[in-house]
Parts: structure tokens; C-alpha cells; sequence
């Protein structure tokens, strides 16, 4: 998932109070998951499906719905629990409000949307004077482009122009955790230098797509596919798959992640798409099966974390997780690669009842488990 665990090297001393409580903190969560269902509406809208939830008027905001109102509150909110201070939780406040009104059509929603991301753009800079690390500049930059997005987005400009700014925002969150959690596999200096390097071609191809398209989705795709190959070469997954239980069910999301990583900057380095089906394939590879396998991966070890409840992994973690590749490799393999609609459909539905069926699986989970006052995730090291 692309917010980290809350890490010895950022989080405060702990604290009891307001701040610390479930109740306090499940609003943020519950606003955030309101935008997800509100995304996946708009996403069978585009498909020409039937909206579960709230109709087909949210299809034109699909994509900040997804990227900032759900993933973007979650950061925001993982990220003040981390600072441990109460001016960091006006992040998930006010972007909580910002998904919200989105999601009623407000026009305040996007404007909402952008003061979050400046916010959260704050509480890293605080964490970051805190402890200076690799892994926190690279998150800071990667929450600069979230903040350039969101302001792209609500000053007009289309859908394909602001979308590599969420890519490299996503990309550089999460790439940014496993720079961290790869020093403990013991990689050395040489594999942080030139992640480092990745991370500034990541950020030149981005800005390149706004002024010359095509060349700079090109440069991004070979920028995406030089992030995956190095996961597959110092991520700490590469050993723990070997592992049983929870540490194998994270690494094996976490692999297959880097995988549709590899695939979505393959499609664009070899035809730097800015429309059409290899747009939409590379789109979906990236932001479906890399950033939605990451969430799925580490819900049971951030949302315990966030919420302060336990939620215990189980094996039955694993279905959901294994239909939500499936149905991406329909849609994307079958669907985007020979133009047929109702592989696209049948994808895109399926692809929505992984989501939904993970989010079950986990709330029965956290049920059985029950609450507790005082719970501190575990360190992931996978």
C-alpha cells in the first residue's frame, strides 16, 4: 500500500488521548472508502456497466476519485498518525471533506482536494526534519507531484495531462517505503544511488509529458520499467516469499505488483500511448495491478497501525487477491490487447468484486479479531 507503516524512524512516542482513539481516526478512513466506492462507480460507468452506488455522473472524476479522494486520504492520514501531532490531522480532515464533496458534485471538491495535498505535503516536510532519510525525499517529491496534480485538475486540464503526475506520485510513495525496507536485506549504498537515479528520470519524465506527450510517456515507461527491475533486484520480497503466513501473502503481492509495474512501462516505452486501448492498459496495469496489490498487501499490517484494531491475516486474504489479477489480465490481455468489449466488461467487473470481496474478507477479519486499546503494528520487513 502506498502509505508506509508507521516506522520507528518517524513515529512519535506513544500517546494516549484523542488523537490515539479508533473513533477518531475511523471518520478519515470511512470518507476515504466512500471516494472508493464512488471510483469504482465511475469505473463501470466507463465500461458502459450499471453504477452500484451512486449513478454514472462520477465518471469524469474516475480518476482523482481513486488517486486522491481514496488513496490520497489514506496517505494523508497514515502520514499525521506517524507525525503524532494535531495540526498533522487537518491532512485527512480536510481531504476527507474534499472526497466527500466530490462525490456530491460540490465544486468545492477539487479545490478541497488540492489544499489536502499541500497539508500532507507539510507533514512530510516535518517528518522529514524529524529524520533525514533517502526514502523520506523521495516520498516528499512524490507527494509534490500529488500536489501539482490535484492543482492541474482543478484548473481544467484533461484527464490524460494530469495522469502521469498520479503515476509518479504513486510510484514515488511506494517506491520510497521499499528503499527503507530494503536496507534491511542489506543492499548497500550502491542500490540507494541509483534508485535515486531512478527517481530523477521518474520525475523528468513526468514533467516531460506535459510539454512534448508522447516522447515523454516514452521516457516514462523506460523510467517505470527501471523502478521494477529494481524491486525485483534489492526488494527484501525476493526472500520472503519464501516465508509462510503473512510475510509470504505480502511478498507475493508485492511481486506480482512489480510485475504489472514492468508491464505498464513496457506498453508505454514502446508506444508512448497518450490515448487509445495501450493508454488504458498501461493506465489500469499501473494503477490497478501495481497500487491496488500494494494496499492489499499491507492493509493487515497499516491498518492496525491507523486504527489501533487488530486485523489479522487469513488465508482467505488470498482470493481476492488472486481475482484481482485475473481479471486484469482479462481486461488488459484480452480486453485493451484485441479490442473486445466484453472482455474489457467482464474484467472491469470482476476487477470491482476483488476490491469489494478484499474489503469483506478484511472487515469479518477485524470483527473476529475485536478491539484493543493498545496496538502497535509490527515493523513489516517484507
Amino acid at each position: 500500500m502506498p502509505p508506509p507503516a508507521t516506522s520507528p524512524s518517524t513515529s512519535p512516542p506513544r500517546r494516549r488521548g484523542l488523537l490515539t482513539r479508533t473513533g477518531f481516526r475511523l471518520p478519515f478512513l470511512l470518507a476515504g472508502g466512500l471516494a472508493l466506492l464512488g471510483g469504482l462507480d465511475a469505473g463501470l460507468a466507463l465500461l458502459g456497466l450499471p453504477p452500484l452506488y451512486f449513478g454514472g455522473r462520477l465518471a469524469e472524476v474516475h480518476g482523482p476519485l481513486m488517486v486522491l479522494g481514496f488513496v490520497g486520504t489514506l496517505i494523508s492520514l497514515e502520514r499525521a498518525v506517524a507525525l503524532g501531532h494535531r495540526w498533522g490531522y487537518a491532512a485527512p480532515v480536510i481531504s476527507g471533506l474534499g472526497a466527500v464533496a466530490t462525490l456530491l458534485g460540490l465544486g468545492s471538491g477539487p479545490m478541497l482536494l488540492v489544499l489536502a495535498q499541500g497539508l500532507t505535503l507539510l507533514v512530510y516536510r516535518a517528518l522529514a526534519a524529524r529524520h533525514a532519510a533517502a526514502y523520506l525525499s523521495v516520498q516528499l517529491l512524490g507527494q509534490t507531484l500529488a500536489l501539482a496534480a490535484a492543482f492541474m485538475w482543478w484548473l481544467g486540464l484533461p484527464m490524460p495531462a494530469v495522469v502521469p503526475w498520479f503515476v509518479g506520485f504513486l510510484v514515488l510513495t511506494i517506491w520510497g517505503e521499499r528503499i527503507e525496507l530494503s536496507r534491511f536485506g542489506g543492499p548497500g549504498r550502491h542500490a540507494e544511488l541509483l534508485a535515486l537515479w531512478g527517481v530523477g528520470l521518474v520525475t523528468v519524465a513526468v514533467v516531460t509529458t506535459l510539454v512534448w506527450p508522447p516522447v515523454g510517456f516514452t521516457i516514462l515507461g523506460v523510467a517505470l520499467l527501471a523502478v521494477a527491475g529494481w524491486l525485483f533486484r534489492y526488494d527484501v520480497a525476493r526472500r520472503t516469499i519464501n516465508a509462510t503466513g503473512l510475510p509470504r501473502f505480502i511478498a507475493g503481492c508485492l511481486l506480482v505488483g512489480y510485475g504489472w509495474l514492468a508491464v505498464s512501462g513496457g506498453v508505454w516505452a514502446l508506444g508512448g500511448n497518450v490515448t487509445g486501448r495501450g493508454y488504458d492498459a498501461a493506465v489500469h496495469a499501473v494503477l490497478l495491478g501495481f497500487v491496488l496489490t500494494m494496499i492489499m498487501a499491507h492493509a493487515p499490517v497499516i491498518m492496525p497501525a491507523v486504527l489501533r484494531r487488530p486485523l489479522p491475516y487469513h488465508p482467505s486474504f488470498i482470493v481476492p487477491a488472486v481475482l484481482l489479477q485475473a481479471s486484469l489480465l482479462l481486461r488488459l490481455a484480452v480486453g485493451d490487447a484485441h479490442d473486445l468489449t466484453w472482455a474489457l466488461r467482464w474484467g472491469g467487473a470482476l476487477n470491482v468484486t476483488a476490491v469489494l470481496a478484499f474489503i469483506a474478507v478484511a472487515a469479518v477479519a477485524a470483527g473476529r479479531a475485536g478491539t484493543t486499546t493498545e496496538h502497535t503494528a509490527p515493523r513489516e520487513k517484507v
